[in-house]
């Protein structure tokens, strides 16, 4: 399996405090439509913290059961606990989803000889089963160097690295040491189009909720060889990505996809909805890309 082209890490819609499956089914709809090759259920946007293991659980079962193999599907299942890992993971290979989504543990900080130790175990426990490495040092705390990277993709489960460390010269370190035996996904959409210079193979995208086609047309046309055209794209998202991570994710997020009428603006706490000055930048962002019908 080679993961290639803009994966959607999905929100997941609430309605009055439970999971929305009808707006989650018609998200789901709305981004395969818009052409992109992949949805990633149960990661970070998708508030997986808040989330019960029988949510998740709902969830991936109706990411894979609606998604009907028209695209792949990714699910997230790190924790800072190797064990706790390794029992998501082979809970999420019985719902059938393709690959695992694995972020570095998080708030203990491992060393770097930690981080191999617990993704071997993990690999080890699922055999034969994909896995994606997600580094978000921001988010986590650890960083995954290029040369635990490097270590890690000699195992056959290990099939690609979400980047997200927002390090262009860690990015090129992976490429140049791995990138022919492992993809590298864009974890940030603002340097998408950077990284697919640098020799990247796609992206998982927040902003591919709101603008999917959008997102898979920067990358295929950047693909083509039109340089010139995917900096244009690039270029007219940009103050879309900057709104969405104006606060917290996937709070922006949610409010667009609310505004587009997609799903309610709800989350769950810590997560609260966005300012009113933050929703009128979004609403100004999504009248200029034409979002608002």
């Amino acid at each position: 399996m080679r993961l290639v082209g803009t994966h959607v890490a999905l929100v997941t819609p609430f309605k009055d405090g439970a999971v929305d499956e009808g707006a989650f089914r018609g998200l789901i709809d709305h981004v395969i439509e818009g052409g992109v090759e992949g949805i990633v259920p149960c990661g970070t946007t998708g508030e997986t913290p808040t989330l019960s293991k029988a949510e998740i659980a709902r969830v991936i079962s109706l990411a894979v059961e609606h998604a009907a193999g028209r695209v792949s599907v990714i699910a997230g299942s790190g924790s800072n606990s190797t064990a706790a890992t390794i029992e998501n993971t082979r809970a999420i290979r019985e719902l059938g989803v393709d690959a695992a989504l694995i972020v570095t543990p998080y708030y203990n900080k491992p060393s770097q000889a930690g981080l191999v130790a617990h993704y071997e175990a993990v690999a080890s426990s699922v055999p034969g089963f994909p896995i994606v490495l997600y580094n978000v040092p921001g988010r986590t705390g650890c960083n995954l160097l290029p040369e635990t990277v490097e270590k890690l993709s000699h195992l056959d489960e290990v099939i690609a690295v979400k980047e997200a460390s927002g390090d262009l010269a860690q990015v090129q370190a992976i490429l140049d040491t791995c990138g022919e035996r492992l993809t590298v996904l864009s974890g940030d959409d603002a340097l998408s189009l950077p990284m697919y210079a640098l020799g990247g193979h796609g992206v998982i995208t927040v902003a591919g909720n709101v603008a999917p086609k959008d997102m898979s047309d920067l990358h295929r046309v950047y693909q083509s060889g039109d340089i010139a055209g995917a900096a244009a794209i690039q270029s007219r998202l940009n103050p879309l990505f900057e709104a969405l991570f104006c606060e917290p994710n996937p709070q922006p997020c949610k409010a667009a996809l609310a505004l587009m009428g997609k799903m309610n603006n709800e989350l769950r706490l810590p997560l609260v909805p966005v300012t009113d000055a933050t929703l009128d930048r979004i609403r100004a962002v999504l009248t200029e890309l034409g979002c608002l019908g």
